[in-house]
């Protein structure tokens, strides 16, 4: 009977270490653990205006209003460039 409740308060320490543990790797990986921020340099021409940002699985989706026409750029957060542009026209 000794050997059951040592087992049982083994068991119930390690949940609550492995609870805790958890709770503080997504706190970590939301933002929430002191992580660096990254910034991106669009480099688009004077008069250019931010329209609208959407996240996609591949990136993040920046809408530029630029004199010359709007465009989409895609964005790899990852390596913090521009990895891509879609634009209209022929």
């Amino acid at each position: 009977m000794g050997a059951l409740k040592v087992l049982v308060v083994a068991m119930g320490v390690l949940i609550v270490g492995g609870t805790v543990t958890l709770v503080a790797l997504l706190v970590q990986r939301a933002g929430g653990g002191g992580g660096a921020a990254w910034e991106v340099a669009l480099n688009q021409p004077e008069g250019t205006r931010i329209g609208g940002v959407a996240a996609a699985e591949g990136g993040i989706g920046v809408w530029v209003q630029r004199p010359d026409g709007d465009r989409v750029l895609v964005v790899d957060p990852k390596r913090g460039r521009v990895a891509g542009e879609i634009r209209l026209g022929r």
